[in-house]
């Protein structure tokens, strides 16, 4: 990685079927010659007009649809898992390196792509420090609901990991390195100031990316090791205010914990919101246990997977109760 170059990971929602209805057209021609007497006027009809498709209104009511389908269809747990989703030292040892040492994304030029690529062990090493900021436009209520989920979770995060992690609080944060914003749609658009602030170096084509994310990209998140060491320095989190609670929280969960070090989904990890499956949406006690592993101090950033194979196998099997 270069000294500019930014760790994008993304939350993907699961398409839906729109239905579009299309008004009829009727095409007038004119007619040559002498012109017909004028006709009375009659009153035109009022056209009703929905709401644009970038608009905060259109996606709040698109993601509440998202939202009840997948509820609908169990998905979205927030159980962490239980007798339906087992998993094995094996198990464990296979998602930690799928997760850890690999990242969804590749740079092609000053564009990022999905392709996966192995990379090294990459991790925090000194404090975090989390700052939660909200977009102007964003409601008290919605805020209130955000503060309630983000601040019991940053304190999980920090008794998983045994790394010092914490939340700033009061009218001007100090100290903060890891910038969650939750921002409208036309609030982000504009959000490149801020997201330099929190991020420096962060490129030009990053920052496009944010600006325009499509409709199915719920939430980013972007780390940065600056000295080229896979030791994150800077992170920063965009998720969309449009979305409703409990997708807000799933991005909460899932950008969070990504931003600590773990770039990857696994098709295969389950219990797991490290997988785009959407089956889970708050944080699993597998993986739980993948936090424990990647902060375990017998892995150092900087590791290949084939140095470090040996040490995470046996951590999960101690973590499991097991044997190697």
């Amino acid at each position: 990685m270069s000294r500019t170059a930014i760790h994008k990971i993304t939350r993907a929602v699961i398409a839906m079927t729109a239905l579009t209805a299309v008004m009829g057209c009727t095409l007038q021609q004119t007619t040559r010659g002498k012109a017909p007497p004028p006709q009375p006027v009659a009153s035109l009809p009022q056209l009703t007009v929905g709401h644009a498709k970038d608009s905060s209104a259109y996606l709040r009511n698109y993601y509440s649809k998202i939202q009840a389908s997948r509820l609908v269809h169990d998905q979205l747990r927030g159980d962490g898992g239980g007798p339906d989703t087992p998993f094995t030292n094996a198990m464990l040892v296979r998602n930690f390196e799928r997760i850890a040492f690999n990242n969804e994304y590749s740079k092609v030029g000053d564009r990022r792509i999905t392709l996966e690529r192995p990379v090294k062990l990459t991790r925090w090493t000194r404090p975090v420090r989390f700052g939660l900021n909200f977009g102007a436009n964003v409601p008290e209520d919605q805020r209130e609901t955000d503060r309630q989920v983000f601040a019991p979770y940053v304190a999980r995060l920090a008794r998983l990991t045994g790394h010092p992690i914490s939340a700033a609080s009061g009218a001007v944060p100090l100290g903060v390195n890891f910038t969650v914003l939750i921002l409208t749609e036309d609030e982000r658009r504009v959000s490149a100031p801020e997201l330099r602030r929190a991020v420096p170096g962060i490129s030009d084509a990053d920052l496009y990316q944010i600006a325009n994310l499509n409709r199915d990209t719920q939430c980013v998140v972007f780390a940065g090791d600056r000295d080229d060491d896979n030791r994150i320095e800077r992170a920063v989190a965009v998720i969309r205010a449009e979305l409703p609670d409990l997708m807000r929280a799933a991005c909460i969960h899932e950008e969070l914990a990504q931003g600590l070090g773990l770039p990857n989904d696994s098709p295969e990890a389950r219990p797991s919101i490290f997988n785009d499956s959407d089956e889970f949406g708050l944080l699993t006690s597998h993986d739980e246990l993948l936090l424990r592993m990647l902060y375990d101090k017998r892995l150092q950033p900087g590791m290949t997977a084939d140095e470090a194979r040996p040490i995470f196998t046996k951590i999960a099997a101690e973590l499991m109760g097991g044997s190697v």
